[in-house]
């Protein structure tokens, strides 16, 4: 709770700063755009979530960046909604972090796919002659 008052204090510094700068209208198109972005990606949230979980059944991600990039998706989403600037900077940044752990956890497993190159069905066997064989004597 302690944490909050500053949150809302910086907040409120930055939304009038940055719309003293640009304007009242353009801060209304800004407030009413990333409300719409939001509430779009939150809309279709079950895209991202469907296809990280067939990656996670193919192997492509783990548990923890499937966890992380899906909770990642939806705060992000729901930080676009919210109004103000420092909200939608922390809304984006989720998003991008959330696409690089989709990225990074997808690139890393394939890399150790391709890399793992190997005979599986060979099978390595050593022939030992034996002494008895060798000194028969007829």
């Amino acid at each position: 709770m302690i944490y909050l008052i500053p949150f809302l204090l910086l907040e409120l510094f930055l939304s009038l700063k940055v719309g003293e700068s640009i304007g009242f209208g353009w801060s209304v198109i800004w407030i009413v755009s990333s409300f719409l972005i939001g509430m779009g990606l939150l809309q279709n949230a079950h895209t991202p979530i469907i296809n990280g979980m067939m990656g996670l059944s193919t192997g492509k991600l783990d548990m923890k960046s499937f966890h992380n990039s899906t909770t990642l998706y939806l705060l992000g989403a729901i930080l676009l909604i919210i109004p103000g600037v420092f909200t939608d900077i922390l809304g984006v940044i989720s998003l991008l972090y959330t696409f690089y752990l989709q990225l990074g956890g997808t690139m890393s497993k394939n890399k150790n796919n391709i890399n793992k190159q190997g005979d599986d069905d060979v099978i390595d066997v050593e022939i030992i002659e034996s002494s008895s064989s060798n000194n028969l004597k007829y």
